[in-house]
């Protein structure tokens, strides 16, 4: 009997349950009475936040770790300034409170509240597994990012230092979260629904032995989000995901057609050469998506 796919996009569609969003709220909690119970960060001013897919509402169930991040502002990162601009002239002095003993000192109050064998230092965050207290997260710290403008004000991001290299990873969770919430909005909530369809259906491929699906989910829901609007009004979901596919398909057949693709905050390029993925693997994936659900055409 052939696949009822109308069905099963339905089912992937479907939002976090309860127990998910508790596993969020469980594990954002943790990691905060592990932060206020450090004498050395008590006098910081730090943030601490869910990101990432749970954040954004787009979380499947094989979903992994939940994402948190800790935002300290007591000192900032900034990207090169522009043109008539410098340090003197913004009024800024020099960090007091630097990134190395910033990510000691979270290192620190982790273990110190989770226990040395359940925190795990990595390249550019912590992995916190600890089943007494119910968490599984990916801690990321961060100062804060700026991006100057000609008028002299500032676009806030985040920004951490790889352990390997000092390498800089600048993100945009806001501005990501704001227009996802946007275009969910203009497409009657069809776009989070269709970026949860594809990643779980990468899931289901990749689990199948199907290389070219095993690609990151923020790539998928980016790809998503560079999808028109108007491919997601549609009758079924079935059709949404052919739209998607087809236009995602077509436009990155070559990196001409589809170079001025952003990130879903719109502010960082979606294949440039520091990024995990190219536009061969994201051409890759919706071919072979394409293929696996029996499209023609």
């Amino acid at each position: 009997m052939p696949r009822d796919w109308e069905a099963q996009f339905r089912e992937w569609a479907k939002p976090p349950g309860k127990t998910e969003e508790d596993r969020c709220n469980n594990a954002t909690s943790a990691i905060r009475n592990a932060i206020k119970a450090s004498d050395k960060l008590r006098a910081r001013s730090l943030s601490i936040f869910a990101q990432g897919s749970y954040r954004n509402n787009t979380n499947v169930r094989k979903d992994s770790d939940v994402d948190i991040g800790i935002l300290c502002t007591d000192t900032f990162f900034y990207a090169p300034l522009p043109e008539g601009w410098t340090r003197e002239k913004l009024g800024f002095s020099d960090a007091t409170y630097h990134y190395d003993q910033y990510k000691n000192e979270i290192e620190e109050a982790l273990v110190n509240y989770f226990g040395r064998s359940a925190v795990k230092r990595g390249n550019k965050a912590f992995d916190i597994h600890e089943t007494s207290y119910h968490v599984e997260a990916d801690v990321a710290v961060f100062f804060e990012h700026r991006r100057y403008q000609a008028d002299g004000s500032y676009i806030e991001g985040v920004e951490l230092r790889t352990d390997k290299k000092n390498r800089r990873v600048i993100n945009w969770p806001e501005q990501h979260y704001e227009n996802g919430v946007s275009k969910n909005q203009s497409t009657g909530t069809r776009f989070k629904s269709i970026v949860r369809v594809l990643k779980a259906l990468s899931n289901e491929m990749t689990e199948q032995g199907d290389g070219a699906a095993d690609v990151p989910g923020f790539l998928i829901e980016c790809l998503v989000w560079n999808v028109p609007n108007s491919d997601f009004q549609n009758s079924t979901h079935r059709a949404d995901v052919r739209a998607a596919l087809a236009f995602l398909f077509n436009n990155t057949r070559s990196h001409e057609d589809c170079k001025e693709w952003g990130e879903a905050s719109d502010l960082s390029d979606l294949f440039h050469s520091g990024q995990k993925w190219t536009w061969q693997q994201a051409h890759a994936f919706t071919s072979a998506a394409w293929d696996y659900i029996g499209f023609e055409g």
